[in-house]
């Protein structure tokens, strides 16, 4: 049946009043965001505002600068040079605040550590995170001081870190042998030299230190079937925790899930719960065995990675809050996970490559550890204390190059005062470490890589950037 003109015309006509009422009603809530931001706080024309940063695009604010190719902590940092330590920017329809002194830093975290306690709500944190039960992406409250405190008394305190020891230690040695006997398999002679891939190496030792500290398994080993699949899906899983993304900043555009990355966060969480509910499924069959075991007679199973201690604190009827038992153990496990591999692989890497251009301090060290250590023996984690230059070239790597160059935003979950100005509730707050570790006023060439301060001006602090004589433990 043939259309005529004048339908053709109606269709046309209704898909264009459409297209307008849409483009109508889109202005209407940007213009309603922007009032009722300005009158959400009393008088606040009268108090003093962070200077923001010009040159954002409408609408979006700063999410194109901030996306690439420039790392975004060097973004920041050239702005930081031209608007001063404190600015606003805005992300989208919300705004932040970027610090980058360490004044103003502690004025956010220590003044004012109960304003900024909470996460901002991200689709990462709701999809990736358990719906916020991730402790490292959970808003402030009673949960995330339960499981806070759960993880500092039981799983990261001194004594069980030392229990462990013994997971470290042999994992290191089992590489350094593998690496060995490598070098002596290469092609028969001696005079040709092994080249390896070191960030593979570090990450290989990484990985199992973790996976076996955590879940008691090496990560190597899955290398067959669902094991090699589950690896697979970890290795997805930690690219993209904490992704932020375009509807993050202009959350009414999340339906159209833009770039397909929340689909893809969907399938990278349903992927890696299955393979930490299988974790979680082979201790309690072997916690169950164990107390049969026990109940003949047995000498009691010792408790042997951090998977266990949660097991013997979470009973199956008892969660905390409204999350079930098995929900608080696995996001537990993986955050312990996302928050010790990729780190400590980082810093591993930059201090090795620090030391092959810097062969004066490399020296240093190998004379030090030959002095304290001798050949005789292997280095073992209690020899540290003995080695102070050790510690200040660990120091001034994390300095100029911190794992996390921008801190894991923060969100106001009040009106406060940083510095002089006014930080509306809402604001999120960007913590730029990379700026702050190269202030020339507190770090006198602050670009270079001189382990030696640490040994002199700076030798009062530790490696969590405190004094010695003031260690606090901080929300990171």
């Amino acid at each position: 049946m043939a259309v005529s003109p004048v339908d053709e015309s109606y269709s046309l006509t209704q898909s264009t009043t459409l297209y307008a009422l849409f483009i109508t009603l889109f202005t209407l809530s940007i213009a309603f965001h922007y009032i009722l931001s300005k009158l959400s706080s009393p008088g606040i024309h009268d108090k003093k505002i962070a200077p923001e940063a010009g040159g954002a695009w409408p609408l979006l604010g700063y999410l194109h600068l901030l996306n690439g190719p420039k790392p975004a902590h060097l973004v920041l940092a050239e702005m930081a040079d031209k608007y001063g330590p404190i600015f606003t920017i805005r992300l989208g329809l919300r705004r932040a605040i970027v610090v980058s002194t360490s004044e103003a830093a502690k004025d956010c975290l220590t003044t004012n550590d109960q304003a900024f306690a909470t996460r901002p709500s991200t689709v990462c944190s709701e999809v990736m995170a358990y719906n916020y039960a991730m402790v490292g992406f959970s808003p402030y409250g009673p949960y995330w001081r339960h499981v806070r405190k759960v993880a500092v008394v039981e799983l990261l305190s001194n004594h069980r870190i030392d229990l462990l020891r013994h997971v470290r230690e042999s994992e290191v040695l089992a590489s350094v042998r593998a690496l060995y006997e490598q070098y002596y398999r290469r092609s028969g002679t001696e005079s040709v030299p092994l080249v390896a891939d070191m960030k593979r190496w570090f990450g290989d030792i990484t990985m199992n230190v973790v996976f076996r500290m955590i879940a008691g398994r090496r990560f190597t080993d899955e290398v067959e079937g669902d094991a090699e699949k589950g690896k697979q899906a970890l290795k997805v899983f930690l690219d993209h925790i904490g992704m932020f993304v375009v509807s993050d900043g202009l959350p009414f555009l999340r339906w159209l899930d833009l770039g397909g990355y929340e689909r893809a966060m969907k399938r990278t969480a349903v992927e890696a719960d299955r393979v930490v509910q299988r974790w979680l499924e082979e201790h309690k069959r072997r916690r169950r065995k164990i107390n049969i075991e026990d109940a003949q007679g047995a000498t009691s199973y010792e408790q042997q990675d951090f998977m266990d201690v949660m097991l013997s604190i979470l009973k199956d009827d008892q969660g905390i809050e409204s999350y079930d038992a098995d929900t608080v153990i696995k996001t537990s496990c993986l955050n312990l996970i996302v928050a010790g591999s990729d780190t400590t692989l980082v810093t591993l890497i930059w201090t090795l490559s620090l030391l092959l251009n810097q062969k004066e301090a490399l020296k240093k060290a190998q004379q030090e550890l030959d002095a304290q250590v001798g050949k005789d023996r292997r280095i073992r984690e209690s020899d540290l204390k003995n080695l102070p230059y050790v510690n200040a070239i660990i120091k001034e790597a994390l300095r100029l190059y911190p794992a996390a160059p921008l801190s894991v935003v923060h969100e106001a979950t009040e009106d406060c005062t940083v510095s002089g100005y006014l930080v509306q509730k809402g604001t999120q707050l960007l913590l730029n470490l990379h700026k702050i570790h190269r202030n020339p006023s507190v770090w006198p060439d602050a670009s270079e890589f001189r382990p030696e301060r640490y040994l002199t001006t700076h030798k009062e602090i530790d490696v969590r950037g405190q004094l010695r004589a003031n260690t606090i433990w901080k929300r990171p």
